[in-house]
């Protein structure tokens, strides 16, 4: 790809339609093509490139999916500021770093239409939520953007205990919303495998979790965190980022990478004294911690020593942009 442009043969099918995704898979299946799936909201950056690209080394043909999903954010929460640039994606995916492009990206327009809303997109959601945020939080407490939106959306899929602790409890419909997505996208791709970025930790476990309690024949790929040349962990939010918030953002990554360090040289393996560590940098470089947490790898449960896996998890405020990282440590 060339002068950030490809040729029309070069871009990948894009499907909108549920029915017209299945009907591609089996047809897919049909010539004995295994199917991987990389799920995204879009705002595509080198670090959805990368999950592309470790798709494409594991099947036959690679769907990758576009769809800001309300379900997963709270009246509360930046649905409505969420970056988008749909056409740059597919510019993107047209090629990716000299590999071939991607086979089929699937755009719904709206998983949580059942016919009695209209034909509601993204972007029309959006502007109704921010009208309905205007007027202050529902009376039946903790809600998602679907209930708000009134589609009538009423069953979720939730992961019990691997959702409570880091994002799950500032962010009590995060998970729900995600889990309960990313089983609609299975169910309408039909993926062999599907591919997810570890700088979302907990969102890759709980992936892992439902796909094994509920007997998904899906195969769940994590991939490495892939960083700025400064460090920063690649989000689509950090184009929201002052310069001067993203220069201090780099606190989380270089506090990550000291403690590993502690760790490996044997100078400490007390979880409190790392922590320590972490939110003394973090916040004197100017941010606001959600939290810093030190948890096994496999149950996210935290720990005292560092006497097993572990994965350092951070979450923190720059501004008005939340970035999360994490890092780990093989014991």
């Amino acid at each position: 790809m060339e002068g950030g442009s490809a040729a029309p043969e070069e871009l990948p099918e894009i499907i909108t339609n549920k029915d017209e995704m299945r009907k591609w898979s089996r047809a897919m299946r049909c010539r004995g093509k295994t199917i991987a799936l990389v799920p995204t909201m879009g705002y595509l950056h080198q670090g959805h490139l990368s999950l592309v690209e470790k798709a494409q080394s594991l099947a036959d043909v690679v769907v990758v999916s576009i769809y800001v999903n309300p379900g997963q954010f709270s009246p509360s929460e930046d649905l409505s500021t969420y970056p988008s640039d749909f056409h740059g994606d597919i510019l993107k995916l047209g090629s990716v770093s000299g590999c071939r492009r991607v086979d089929a990206v699937f755009h719904p327009h709206n998983l949580y239409d059942y016919g009695n809303i209209g034909r509601k997109g993204e972007r029309d959601i959006v502007e109704e939520l921010s009208e309905e945020r205007e007027k202050g939080p529902p009376a039946s407490g903790v809600s998602s953007c679907v209930e708000e939106m009134g589609a009538g959306h009423e069953t979720w899929v939730k992961v019990e205990r691997l959702e409570r602790g880091l994002c799950g409890k500032s962010r009590p419909v995060f998970f729900r919303g995600v889990a309960t997505v990313v089983a609609k996208l299975f169910n309408i791709v039909d993926p062999d495998m599907a591919v997810f970025g570890k700088k979302d930790y907990q969102q890759w476990r709980v992936i892992q979790r439902m796909v094994r309690d509920l007997d998904f024949g899906i195969r769940i790929v994590g991939s490495d965190i892939t960083r700025e040349q400064d460090g920063l962990a690649m989000s689509s939010r950090n184009v929201r980022l002052s310069p001067e918030d993203r220069g201090k953002a780099l606190s989380i990554s270089r506090s990550l990478f000291q403690a590993k360090s502690l760790v490996e040289r044997g100078q400490t393996t007390n979880c409190s004294d790392l922590r320590g560590t972490l939110v003394q940098a973090i916040s004197g470089a100017g941010g606001k911690i959600d939290y810093v947490e030190i948890v096994d790898q496999e149950s996210l449960e935290t720990v005292g020593e560092v006497d097993r896996p572990v994965v350092i998890c951070v979450a923190a405020w720059f501004g008005n942009v939340r970035l999360i990282d994490n890092i780990e440590i093989s014991g």
